[in-house]
């Protein structure tokens, strides 16, 4: 079992998708793959903006704690994304590490240089 939390929700979220035998009436996950991209999706976008409304409580003296829950919620979400798409929580990292040590503005500034060559991400 991997000591890394994230690899081990992904494991779970894998076991649970309905092509590796999740049964859509007995697991959320399950439920959310079989409806497809439509119902995941919506759901990152509505957690996106739980987060957003956390954050500006929290500039009002509302509870910090709230945004960490809403960002579980949100990274969750966006895990069941990933393993639609094939994809892990190790591809996310390396890619933060990629853009570890380059500076915001340049990186934005790489990704619209390789979008007028046509060579996107």
């Amino acid at each position: 079992m991997s000591a890394d939390p994230l690899a081990r929700l992904a494991d779970v979220i894998e076991s649970r998708k309905p092509a590796n035998g999740g049964d859509p009436d007995a697991s959320y996950v399950a439920r959310l793959l079989h409806k497809g991209p439509d119902a995941f999706l919506k759901k990152i976008g509505e957690e996106a903006t739980e987060v957003v409304m956390a954050a500006k409580d929290a500039d009002h003296g509302g509870d910090r704690a709230k945004i960490v829950g809403e960002v579980a919620d949100l990274w969750f979400h966006c895990m069941i994304a990933l393993a639609h798409y094939g994809l892990k929580p190790a591809d996310v990292v390396a890619e933060l590490q990629r853009r570890e040590g380059l500076s915001g503005l340049e990186e934005k500034a790489l990704r619209k240089v390789r979008e007028r060559e046509g060579k996107g991400e």
